[in-house]
């Protein structure tokens, strides 16, 4: 126990709260079981042990652990658990619980038969709730984190105070919004920052060897994190590799299913299988048609990376304006709301508003009879009417 503390208040002395995400005063802290999924890297960590410093005092009640500790590979949770609770232990905050083979079965046990103990967990984006070997969807409050958005990097980086905007007020007051922005930045100059180098926290310890931390997370999601729910072997770790590479340098596309599992050597439905899950591990984003409950086995209309940054780090030589547009846009807005494919224009939003993306030049021809249509323009400080700066997009979370 005391071991875990000394790890506990050394990572905490390191704890910065001079920035807090939005995701910090969005959560119900108050809930017994709390679930935070996100990507590798993206700061699920920072979270909550930003949460631990700011608002609960260092005793015998609190305590941080990480499943990847090596004691949890020959000592289980709930014994350690048990030990915590009869010495006072009130709050648990459990890092990485999917390296934790039974994670699901014993938080559930520790749930119940604890009643005093609140608990918060992070875990792989892919980490699932209904499907694991204990049902946890009915008693853990569940929060997906993403990396961080264009405001957020500004605010880091230019130590600022923008605060998000909604999406009705970008469209009808867009003007008076880019006014203000511009008033402080150079968005396009800083966009442009962001896009290669932004989305992930660790840009802060590390800007020069941003890319090469990125390719390495990415390296290991591949494999250690999707294998733990595919069961991968060695051999079709490298056919995801090789799957990743081809989307990587041809993205966005509208996948032919049948050639691209051809290419590969592995089933059609493996290969969808395989998308589903660089889909939830956050390596890729794809984008489908308004059919309600997309199943594993769906063929995506188009394919993209989750976000530029990851454009940079996996081909930096085949990387296409109009395509980094689109992911940037797709990227800021997935979180927030539906965004499914359209014949009409590139993005269709909450099933009402379709959105056109392109450059300053970008005309309205595609979309001239569409209602609540808009063109997202790259290049522009300010629009007019429905034509709005793309990057006004970054603000919404």
């Amino acid at each position: 126990m005391e071991l875990f503390r000394e790890k506990f208040y050394r990572k905490l002395n390191k704890i910065s709260l001079k920035f807090k995400r939005n995701l910090l005063n969005t959560i119900h802290w108050e809930n017994r079981m709390i679930g935070i999924r996100g990507a590798r890297g993206v700061g699920k960590t920072t979270l909550i042990l930003q949460y631990i410093k700011g608002n609960l005092p260092l005793n015998e009640s609190i305590i941080y652990i990480s499943l990847d500790d090596i004691y949890f590979t020959s000592n289980s949770l709930s014994e350690y658990v048990d030990d915590f609770v009869k010495k006072g232990g009130k709050y648990l905050f459990i890092d990485e619980v999917h390296k934790y083979k039974n994670w699901s079965i014993e938080l559930k046990n520790i749930y119940d038969n604890y009643a005093d103990l609140k608990i918060v967990f992070t875990g792989s984006s892919i980490l699932p709730l209904i499907k694991s070997k204990a049902d946890l969807s009915r008693r853990a409050i569940m929060y997906d984190m993403q990396g961080l958005s264009f405001r957020e990097f500004l605010n880091i980086t230019h130590k600022l105070d923008f605060e998000s905007v909604s999406l009705p007020d970008i469209l009808s007051n867009h003007t008076e919004i880019s006014m203000l922005i511009n008033n402080k930045i150079k968005p396009i100059l800083e966009m442009g920052k962001y896009n290669e180098k932004g989305y992930y926290p660790y840009f802060i310890e590390s800007n020069r060897d941003y890319l090469i931390f990125l390719a390495e997370t990415i390296n290991q999601t591949l494999e250690a994190d999707i294998p733990i729910y595919l069961d991968l072997n060695v051999e079709s770790v490298e056919k995801m590799k090789k799957l990743l590479f081809i989307i990587s340098t041809s993205v966005p596309f509208k996948p032919n299913i049948s050639k691209l599992s051809e290419t590969i050597g592995i089933t059609r439905n493996t290969l969808k299988t395989m998308l589903h899950y660089l889909y939830k591990a956050n390596i890729i984003n794809l984008l489908f048609t308004g059919t309600k409950g997309i199943s594993i086995l769906q063929k995506p209309e188009k394919i993209y990376l989750h976000h530029p940054n990851l454009m940079y780090a996996l081909s930096p030589n085949h990387i296409n304006i109009g395509t980094l547009r689109e992911t940037f846009f797709y990227n800021q807005l997935q979180n927030l709301f539906s965004v499914k494919y359209t014949n009409t224009g590139d993005f269709l939003v909450d099933d009402k508003y379709t959105f056109e993306i392109g450059g300053k030049n970008k005309t309205y021809k595609q979309i001239k009879n569409i209602p609540n249509s808009y063109i997202v323009a790259d290049n522009i400080e300010y629009g007019a009417g429905n034509k709005i700066p793309l990057f006004l997009f970054g603000f919404l979370y």
